[in-house]
């Protein structure tokens, strides 16, 4: 199943396969009667689960975790800086690189997927039916796109945390002056972010397990599918009877399980499957 994309004005032979800036996605028929299916889907449905990755917010050119480290940190590996023993061993480095990319977050806007997603959430509560939106991203930007109902499965960027009493700050956008910055009580502060080894909020993980395990609907989109346990709750919403599909650019472990696969990216693809749905 692919996703192509034409022109929507004749081109000169030599540039037929240059994309115009008028350019609207085209989708086949095969693809075409299963976006039908999955907007029925979510028209229908009274409890929604979301996952999303990565992918949803490279789409507002925050970097994945998996691209190339740029400029000073090019020689570093990201899931070494991600650890509470790197913290412990090098704060300034740590901070510094958490702050760089705090302050590219705080920088980004919402992309038309952040919003296709706020939008069937407004839909769903509309007429009664709850969706949960659970988000592997720290950047915040599902909140800032009007979703409500957002379980941040790794934390948050945009805020920080005493490491001596725990205290959760909000910073500016500016970048910091101080690396590791300091909190009221004297300590460093780190992101309010799961690293490696940690274990995730006991909360959010009740939430997400609650939520798809008894869903109707479960929906993947942006997601590698490879870190657990988020990559689990498919799976759940399966077993509970849930139908479930998936939206992203890449062949992924949860596309032999799901029901539909949508090749494509999500800012794309969401907005077609609300206009479907409500119109």
């Amino acid at each position: 199943m692919t996703f192509s994309v034409s022109s929507s004005s004749p081109q000169r032979e030599s540039q037929k396969d240059k994309p115009s800036r008028t350019t609207r996605p085209r989708y086949s028929a095969f693809m075409s009667d299963d976006l039908a299916t999955a907007a029925e889907w979510i028209r229908d449905a009274k409890a929604i689960v979301v996952v999303t990755g990565a992918g949803v917010s490279a789409e507002s050119t925050i970097p994945t975790f998996r691209d190339a480290m740029e400029g000073l940190w090019a020689e570093f590996d990201p899931q070494t800086l991600a650890t509470p023993e790197a913290f412990a061993a090098d704060p300034e480095m740590v901070t510094r690189w958490y702050d760089m990319r705090r302050v590219k977050c705080a920088q980004a806007v919402p992309n038309a997927g952040h919003l296709a997603l706020a939008d069937i959430e407004k839909h769903v509560s509309s007429r009664g039916g709850t969706m949960t939106l659970l988000t592997q991203n720290v950047d915040g930007l599902h909140t800032a796109a009007g979703s409500k109902n957002v379980v941040e499965l790794h934390g948050s960027l945009r805020v920080w945390r005493c490491t001596k009493t725990g205290q959760e700050v909000t910073p500016g956008p500016e970048p910091f002056e101080e690396f590791p910055p300091m909190s009221e009580a004297g300590a460093p502060l780190r992101p309010s972010v799961v690293w490696f080894g940690e274990m995730l909020s006991e909360g959010a993980l009740e939430t997400a397990f609650a939520a798809s395990g008894s869903c109707d609907l479960f929906m993947s989109v942006g997601t590698s599918a490879v870190v657990y346990p988020a990559a689990g709750f498919v799976e759940l919403a399966k077993r509970a009877g849930a139908r479930t599909f998936e939206v992203n650019k890449d062949q992924t472990p949860t596309s032999g399980i799901v029901d539909l696969t949508f090749r494509g990216r999500s800012g794309e693809i969401l907005p077609e499957l609300v206009t479907r749905a409500f119109g």
